[in-house]
């Protein structure tokens, strides 16, 4: 026999096997937990503390309803288990789906944790955005199922915008999986204490990313020299090599706002330091950086084995994720490697008292988060032990209390302009100051396509600052046209995204010599814009010009993004939520309230169709001025692109 209460502002359904509690989580906001154990867990994970909302609880025995601004939830006794449905303005947006008795719901795994999972009835025309990154094309992910988990190239995160005006959060950092499939939607955790998950309602997507903001945290303002122009390679293999670049640069007029000294620059892996005999001055290096107007950013590996010098005070005082079952390799790269605990605050403040000896006193001040997920092989998370719970309980929690660690640290030094790049996000994340980037991806066309996609996605995840490997990550051959036609169109789409960084593993030319032969992972091909072709050369140089003229508009919508969370690079529809059509477009977005770009995403093409909503619409090409409403075909050479501007916005005037 089931039991509805209500209280003055909650609904509890108390039946045999499960308990449900429907309780406000700031406005238009409700919160959702059940359990099969006895009580509620009050684990907030990376959830902030609810703004104040009223709401209003109603129950006559047999139904309850929960009301919190424009969101109201319906619960009754159906057949041998609770049933409920969400409504946005009177209308349903989300209800419950029945499938056996509420232990269907439940598979014990061990003490009082749980495989639990939540189903909900399945909507003919909804369309779901979000849920993090991987190399897929599809941005719609209605008719898709995903795995919940982090590694490279994917970042998991459980959280999404439906086209009926909610927004749906998923509250576990468990892995799992969800479905939006043609006769149900399926959340499931694979190890939790509960089921737990939150509905916002929102007439708009910037309300429902508001709503997501106020709930996990709004990014802090961008940085002026952060909205520039990164230049990076697999890799900078010493001191004068990375300043042969960065003076040449220099010398050629060019803008570049920061320089990355990428992994292996170390002593040892877990020793966050400079190897001397490479590295010898890092202080005159910098100084010498900054007086060139180029910020030094280096990458930061999580990972350590028992050779660094650190080891023996993180593993005798369990600063280390460790395995459940056996020894602590949870990573082959040079050795067996384990990953530090950033979810242990004595693991973050000790990483980052070493980082400071090594890395901050010279002057460096933002870091490259890289093997963020991390990279553990293989991928199963019950045989890792970290502070807070077992891998499989609280593993999607690692990119967040990573991220946490730097910023922690700066706040603490007394910095105020803090970004750290990061190849994985958790909700929350953006707080940090977090931009994310989607991982070693191909030099590929389909992966220059995915990657929109993959930007998109983010940004519907709350995640405004995030970017890819400018022509991709690996297997790119600098000296091909298949990959010089690749990279100029890859640096116009990184033109318009949120932080707009060249990087990549080339391959080596035939004529590459080896300039400190021995050392552990030498460096990939050339990947200045000088090193593809000549006739490259300008036309890349000409686009770093023209984001250094966008650095104030896009500035300013960075500070936007921190008042409000609405994201720098997002979906059509963000911007015109009427228009039925820019819910199916994947391979045009807005960047900033002005500025529609439409990248040219295959080999040998030079015209597309781009659809314009209403409006006048100016192309930054030649400066016509076309009506919108309509889908108009567009040309483009190999050296233009393709955007327009919303008529009368100052922003046209930098093109």
């Amino acid at each position: 026999m089931s039991k509805i209460t209500a209280t003055t502002n909650s609904i509890l359904f108390q039946m045999r096997d499960e308990i449900i509690l429907f309780e406000p989580y700031g406005p238009d906001t409700i919160r959702v937990r059940a359990t099969r154990n006895g009580t509620f867990s009050d684990e907030k994970w990376t959830l902030l503390d609810p703004l104040p909302a009223d709401a209003v609880a109603k129950c006559d025995g047999e139904r309850a309803t929960l009301t919190v601004g424009s969101l109201r939830v319906e619960v009754w006794q159906g057949w041998q288990r609770c049933q409920f449905r969400f409504l946005r303005d009177g209308r349903e947006i989300l209800t419950s789906r029945e499938d056996g008795d509420p232990v269907t719901k439940y598979t014990h795994l061990a003490g009082n944790m749980y495989r639990i999972r939540a189903l909900f009835d399945a909507r003919e025309g909804e369309h779901f955005y979000g849920i993090g990154q991987e190399q897929q094309p599809c941005f719609d992910r209605k008719g898709t199922a995903t795995d919940l988990w982090h590694y490279n190239t994917k970042s998991s995160l459980p959280c999404v915008y439906s086209s009926l005006g909610y927004y749906f959060l998923w509250n576990s950092p468990s892995p799992g999986r969800v479905e939006f499939g043609r006769s149900r939607t399926l959340w499931e955790s694979n190890c939790a204490y509960q089921a737990d998950y939150l509905i916002a309602a929102a007439a708009t997507p910037a309300a429902a990313l508001r709503r997501y903001a106020e709930l996990t945290g709004f990014s802090p303002e961008m940085p002026s020299w952060a909205a520039g122009y990164w230049q990076c390679k697999l890799r900078y293999e010493s001191q004068d090599d990375l300043l042969e670049v960065a003076r040449k640069y220099h010398a050629m007029g060019i803008p570049v706002d920061a320089i990355v000294i990428d992994y292996f620059h170390w002593t040892e892996q877990g020793n966050w330091e400079f190897e001397p005999s490479l590295w010898p001055d890092p202080k005159a290096m910098c100084d010498e950086l900054y007086g060139m107007g180029i910020r030094p950013v280096v990458s930061i590996w999580p990972t350590i084995n028992p050779a660094s010098h650190n080891w023996n005070a993180m593993n005798d005082e369990n600063m280390l994720v460790r395995t459940e079952n056996g020894q602590y390799g949870t990573f082959e790269f040079h050795g067996q490697q384990t990953f530090i605990d950033p979810t242990n605050p004595r693991t973050r403040e000790y990483v980052w008292e070493q980082v400071k000896k090594g890395y901050y006193q010279y002057g460096i001040k933002t870091f490259w988060l890289d093997e963020a997920e991390p990279e553990y092989h293989p991928q199963q998370g019950d045989h890792l032990r970290y502070h807070i719970g077992n891998g499989m309980e609280v593993g999607l929690t690692y990119p967040y209390y990573y991220c946490k660690t730097f910023w922690d640290g700066l706040k603490a030094e007394g910095e105020t302009e803090i970004v750290s790049l990061t190849r994985a996000a958790y909700p929350g994340s953006q707080k940090f100051g977090a931009i994310v980037w989607n991982g070693d991806i191909p030099s590929t066309w389909q992966a220059l396509r995915e990657s929109v996609v993959s930007g998109l996605s983010m940004a519907m995840c709350g995640i405004p600052w995030w970017n890819s490997d400018i022509g991709g990550f690996h297997s790119g051959d600098i000296e091909s046209d298949y990959f010089r036609e690749l990279i100029v169109r890859w640096f116009q789409f990184g033109l318009f995204c949120p932080v707009m960084r060249l990087h990549g593993a080339r391959l080596r030319t035939r004529n590459q010599v080896d300039r400190h032969p021995g050392i552990i992972e030498s460096s990939g091909g050339d990947n200045e814009i000088w090193s593809f072709g000549e006739r490259n050369t300008p036309i890349l140089a000409s686009y770093i010009h023209q984001r250094n003229r966008l650095k104030p508009y896009i500035l300013a919508c960075a500070r936007r993004t921190s008042q409000t969370g609405e994201p720098i690079m997002r979906p059509m529809f963000f911007d015109f939520p009427e228009d039925e059509n820019c819910y199916a477009l994947d391979d045009q977005y807005m960047f900033g309230p002005d500025i529609l770009f439409a990248p040219i995403l295959d080999s040998q093409v030079t015209e597309r169709q781009v659809y314009l909503p209403e409006g006048r619409w100016v192309r930054t090409l030649d400066k016509t001025v076309v009506d919108g409403g309509q889908t108009i075909l567009c040309h483009a050479e190999l050296d233009e692109f393709i955007a327009f501007v919303r008529e009368g916005a100052e922003v046209i005037q930098v093109f």
